[in-house]
């Protein structure tokens, strides 16, 4: 017999479960994704796949939160086409944000180094002000502020009486140290902050961040892998507790699907009980998420895995 069993804040939804869809007409769908296509295989079979079956669903967007290629393939203008005209097929809006193995680890060539890839990212995903897809939605952009007119790729956007804001902070280690950090850094804080603010002033029901990287939740802040990570988890937690409405933060980076509550308060030592993380199926594991918003629910968000069946392994 199939049972949801519910926690606070989230409702996980097993394949085979009932659907959260419908629960409430003040609801809606959107699919979440990333660390895909990794490679020729993903690129002719399991991604577009994972595309037809999402475009079969009523979705209002789809998310993908970063890593479009495997880390030792190059980071070639042709390899970017080729997947930005891939998102092309979405029958729904995309949303993209940038992964570490598209511009952070690139290797170092004659032609190409980390920062022109970006640069060349931004070039070919952050056109305009609308987002990839078949559909469109209107985007606002970090670059509209003239302090950060460089960070097109971090995007805001709301639906439902929900604040979505996306951000370019790259696994494994946000880039940390490099001479490009601090500057993304100061506008990465400053895009979270304003975020908040416009949830609080809006009156949101909850707010979404995506990010790529696994901000590594539970290592100690003078583990290197953490370092570039301090800045930002502080004001995340000191903004979610101001908040005290629902919180979720999305990532990919470390291919391992999860719906958790890892935030923990520094004085009080517990979990943050209005915050959770989901970190997205990623390659090998070419699957998706399906989160519902409903208004009406205290909890305001639940989540269902999605697992692609013409994806599936032979065990």
């Amino acid at each position: 017999m199939c049972r949801s069993f519910p926690l606070l804040l989230l409702a996980l939804l097993w394949s085979g479960c009932s659907s959260p869809r419908g629960a409430s007409p003040s609801g809606f769908d959107f699919a979440l994704i990333g660390d895909v296509p990794y490679n020729e295989f993903d690129a002719t079979n399991s991604f577009p796949n994972m595309i037809a079956e999402i475009n079969r669903a009523p979705m209002t967007f789809v998310v993908h939160d970063g890593d479009i290629k495997a880390g030792g393939d190059p980071c070639s203008d042709e390899l970017f086409h080729r997947c930005y005209d891939q998102f092309q097929t979405f029958a729904h809006p995309l949303i993209y944000l940038f992964g570490d193995n598209e511009w952070s680890d690139c290797p170092r060539t004659n032609s190409h180094t980390p920062d022109e890839r970006l640069l060349r990212l931004r070039e070919i995903f952050c056109k305009g002000d609308q987002s990839l897809g078949q559909r469109t939605i209107h985007l606002e952009r970090q670059s509209e502020d003239p302090a950060f007119a460089a960070y097109r790729e971090n995007v805001r956007w709301r639906h439902g009486g929900i604040v979505f804001a996306g951000f370019n902070i790259p696994g494994s280690a946000n880039n940390f140290g490099k001479p490009e950090f601090a500057e993304r850094n100061k506008a990465n804080l400053a895009w979270l902050r304003g975020s908040f603010d416009k949830a609080r002033a809006e009156n949101a029901r909850g707010i979404m961040l995506i990010l790529q990287a696994n901000p590594h939740f539970e290592l100690a802040r003078t583990n290197k892998l953490r370092a570039g990570f301090n800045e930002f988890l502080d004001v995340l937690e000191g903004e979610t507790v101001l908040f005290q409405r629902p919180v979720v933060l999305v990532h990919g980076d470390s291919h391992y699907f999860r719906i958790d509550k890892p935030l923990l308060g520094r004085r009080s030592k517990r979990r943050i009980e209005n915050f959770t993380r989901v970190e997205t199926f990623g390659n090998p594991d070419v699957h998706w998420v399906r989160a519902h918003v409903d208004a009406e629910d205290p909890n305001v968000f639940s989540f269902e895995q999605r697992i692609v069946k013409e994806n599936l392994v032979r065990h």
